[in-house]
């Protein structure tokens, strides 16, 4: 298998997620603007979000593919082997979250109250808030069962499917706004619903595609029985380092989030409309890249392979360093036009397209740092090895909340943006130190050329664009929308062939990123 083209497929497919994540903020900024009924909204998604990848994409991806990846090698000989395995974590899986789904329920009002306290100041807000908590709780558990098939295919080396099932969502959500939002009370519901009906789509979506590898689960009726399976306890084993690691990443964005709830109001939208322009490069670097590295790291490790688990990470980090860099460079300069192209449409106004532009500018000088992050962990986690991530998150917790002691009193909702951008380059690091002292990655021949080069091409393009931004009034061309989006995405597409074409003309050609993996 091609490593990059699968990369690639998985990176395409998540673009049009991200495209029509894009269009759902879109949508989401012209019909309720940046307000408090909005906010609520935000933290209401947020909590089952949180649950999410606390029990399914997070801690359970990192522990349930390598379990499964070993299974796997030996299903030749027994082919029922790793049926067998998902079937119980599938059945422990489902009950787990049902209890969690129905605490999160009845103590909806608790859960707000503790995530974003600042609502009280609006009873109606505090109100709509806990009524979408209670709405959208039971999407953990669809969006759970839609993580397990998504390991499972991924180990299949089944990429296109995980990748693309996210647009359903998005969809769907657009969908209800649209359509729902005059119907409702408060409008915002509109959007709750819509993100219930999207976990049912992504749910039946995947749970077809694991019925073509005949590996679609099946949930027994006995929880006892399922909690008492062997496999099903080695896989909480191992989960319950990743839990706490994921934990504590959570426990971050749940102290920003509270901390912006006190600042003044729209402030959880404008980090949250950031954070989505933000997650944007993210996904498409950092995610497409984790999703393919993590089974095949987990294949090196289990047939002793050091060389080529070394080789791969040295592979994840040098596409990093090429596509990461630039895009940091370019969220950067091009915040202001990127926001108002996207978001400045009804009742999102000026101050709102200042404030998101803000965040974005800060949220973008620790992408390169994020994105590491997805490529380096699997470094860990493929060894089974989830302590060393969990110390160091623990570390990085600490760091971000001295940092927002340092960066919110003078740059508000922007500060905690900041404070995850200066604590991500110090999670990225201390994970490369970590792999690096335990021989698991050595840098390869050349990196210090392939950084120069990808620092050129970068410089020159930063060049470009801080000349040529300042020339517009990206605001005041709100009167006139499609020259505005023609302009914003020119500027894009020069900046980066100016890139590319400056790559080239150094000697970096397309088989430089190539990586095959059988």
């Amino acid at each position: 298998m091609n490593l990059l083209r699968a990369a690639a497929t998985v990176s395409g497919l998540t673009l049009l997620s991200r495209i029509t994540g894009l269009a759902r903020e879109t949508l989401t900024a012209a019909l309720f603007g940046a307000s408090a009924m909005t906010d609520a909204f935000f933290v209401a998604f947020r909590l089952p979000n949180m649950l999410r990848r606390l029990f399914a994409e997070g801690a359970f991806a990192q522990a349930f593919v390598p379990m499964l990846a070993q299974r796997q090698a030996v299903s030749t000989d027994d082919p029922a082997h790793a049926r067998r395995f998902v079937d119980a974590v599938a059945t422990a899986l489902f009950w787990a979250l049902l209890a969690v789904t129905a605490t999160g329920v009845l103590g909806a009002p608790v859960l707000i109250w503790l995530m974003a306290s600042g609502l009280g100041e609006d009873p109606a807000a505090l109100s709509a808030a806990v009524l979408m908590t209670r709405l959208m709780f039971p999407y953990i558990v669809l969006i759970s069962m839609v993580a397990l098939a998504a390991g499972i295919l991924n180990t299949w080396q089944r990429f296109a499917v995980p990748a693309f099932t996210p647009v359903l969502l998005n969809l769907t959500i657009i969908a209800a706004a649209w359509g729902l939002a005059p119907r409702v009370d408060p409008p915002v519901l509109a959007l709750a619903i819509g993100v219930m009906l999207g976990g049912i789509a992504q749910f039946a979506f995947q749970w077809g595609a694991l019925a073509r590898i005949g590996l679609r689960p099946t949930i027994g009726l006995n929880p006892i029985r399922a909690f008492l399976n062997p496999e099903a306890r080695g896989l909480v084993t191992r989960m319950a380092p990743a839990v706490l690691a994921v934990s504590v990443a959570q426990l971050s964005l749940v102290i920003n989030t509270h901390i912006a709830s006190r600042l003044e109001a729209g402030s959880v939208s404008w980090i949250s409309f950031g954070d989505r322009l933000m997650e944007f490069p993210t996904a498409l670097l950092g995610v497409a890249l984790g999703t393919v590295l993590l089974p095949a790291l987990a294949r090196a490790n289990e047939s002793g392979d050091l060389a080529r688990y070394a080789s791969l990470l040295d592979w994840g980090l040098r596409l990093t360093a090429a596509l990461a860099l630039p895009c940091t460079v370019g969220l950067a300069l091009m915040a202001e036009p990127l926001t108002a192209m996207l978001y400045h449409y009804g009742r999102f106004d000026a101050t709102d397209v200042e404030m998101t532009s803000r965040a974005v500018q800060a949220y973008a000088l620790g992408l390169t740092g994020l994105i590491a992050v997805k490529v380096l962990a699997p470094g860990f986690y493929a060894q089974q090895d989830v302590r060393t991530p969990v110390r160091i998150a623990l570390v990085v917790l600490v760091a971000t909340q001295l940092l927002n002691l340092l960066f919110v009193p003078t740059l508000a909702h922007a500060g905690l943006a900041l404070s995850i951008s200066v604590a991500a380059w110090g999670n990225a690091a201390l994970l490369l130190v970590g792999l690096y002292r335990r021989g698991t990655w050595r840098p390869s021949a050349g990196w210090l050329a392939w950084l120069l080069k990808v620092s050129i091409a970068s410089t020159a393009m930063a060049a470009l664009l801080a000349a040529v931004i300042p020339q517009f009034d990206w605001v005041a061309l709100r009167a006139d929308p499609l020259a505005r989006i023609a302009w914003t995405l020119a500027l894009v597409g020069i900046a980066g062939a100016l890139y590319a074409g400056l790559l080239a003309l150094m000697g970096v050609r397309p088989r430089d990123f190539r990586r095959s993996e059988s």
